[in-house]
């Protein structure tokens, strides 16, 4: 039977919210095609799936495995038959895990897809091409075929009314793979650029990390949907991590707002934000490349402008 696979990523027992965007994506397809869909998670998200997905499969892997994407690999692999249409949410864990489920299946593989459309039966899924100057439409050839959907591209699927009914697959682990240790989230630990409604991107014109926390700054008064980024020069330089690196070399996201500050706006670093609904740059150069593409503006000092842009959004909270 045709069938269309979620492969789900969680934190705890929560799915995260790009997981529910890959459902929406999976929901879509199945009305599209007259198939059915499931989501396979870990056992600990298997409460959480329920109410998104008719068909829930959760898998029990170990705790020293649960961060191996060799062990999650084969462990999904095991358990996706029968299956044609694999997907999952384009996040760094997707992206690298999608890559090697594709290797165990030989089978052919759409990464950071924005979209899809149905020709004659097949799928054809929407990538951006040379830095998203380009929208093409991807046929694969084969079966399973794979493809990662870039965060924030789809609104997460609806609670259904009707609670799933979970498959419970103990998969017994024979790979020899060195103890994880698991590192419990902080609560002051930044969102994932991919998942934040609102970035907050930094660059060259911060002049050194010690200088970041005015950024900071910004980003808490914005909210806990607001997360921080930064261009590629300053995560070479080691002032910022390079997960936080968005572009075309680095992350690839969809914010509600992007706010770049001291970020002069390369080829390479619009590639990766030109999904973003709208754009506020900040930068002393009223000819930065950046106001280009910047649906708002503000020319001047950013050691200025920020600080009083955070106390008026502040300010703005509490009338």
């Amino acid at each position: 039977m045709f069938e269309i696979t979620v492969v789900g990523e969680s934190q705890g027992s929560e799915l995260v919210s790009s997981t529910l965007e890959a459902c929406h994506v999976a929901s879509k397809l199945s009305n599209a095609l007259g198939v059915n869909w499931r989501i396979i998670v870990d056992e600990d998200a298997a409460n959480s799936a329920i109410n998104y997905g008719s068909e829930v499969i959760s898998y029990s892997i170990g705790e020293e495995h649960k961060q191996s994407p060799d062990v999650i690999a084969s462990t999904v692999t095991e358990i996706l038959e029968p299956t044609k249409v694999i997907v999952m949410a384009a996040t760094s864990t997707g992206k690298d895990l999608m890559g090697r489920i594709a290797q165990l299946l030989s089978a052919p593989l759409a990464q950071d897809c924005i979209g899809f459309e149905i020709d004659s039966g097949d799928v054809l899924f929407k990538r951006e091409l040379y830095g998203g100057k380009v929208l093409a439409n991807v046929k694969l050839s084969g079966s399973p075929i794979l493809a990662s959907f870039r965060p924030r591209s789809f609104t997460p699927i609806d609670r259904l009314d009707t609670p799933a009914v979970a498959q419970l697959h103990s998969i017994d682990i024979l790979l020899s793979e060195p103890t994880v240790i698991l590192k419990p989230r902080s609560q002051k630990e930044n969102l994932d650029v991919t998942e934040a409604s609102i970035v907050v991107s930094g660059g060259r014109g911060l002049q050194g990390p010690e200088n970041w926390t005015i950024l900071e700054e910004l980003t808490d008064a914005l909210g806990p949907t607001a997360t921080l980024a930064c261009s590629r020069p300053v995560s070479d330089e080691g002032w910022r991590p390079h997960n936080e690196h968005v572009g075309q070399t680095g992350r690839s996201i969809s914010p509600d707002l992007y706010i770049a500050v001291g970020i002069s706006g390369a080829t390479q670093h619009i590639a990766g934000i030109s999904g973003s609904k709208f754009i506020l740059a900040i930068n002393k150069d009223p000819d930065a490349p950046i106001f280009r593409v910047a649906d708002y503006g503000i020319v001047g000092d950013l050691f200025q402008i920020v600080p009083e842009l955070t106390s008026a959004i502040r300010n703005a909270h509490t009338i």
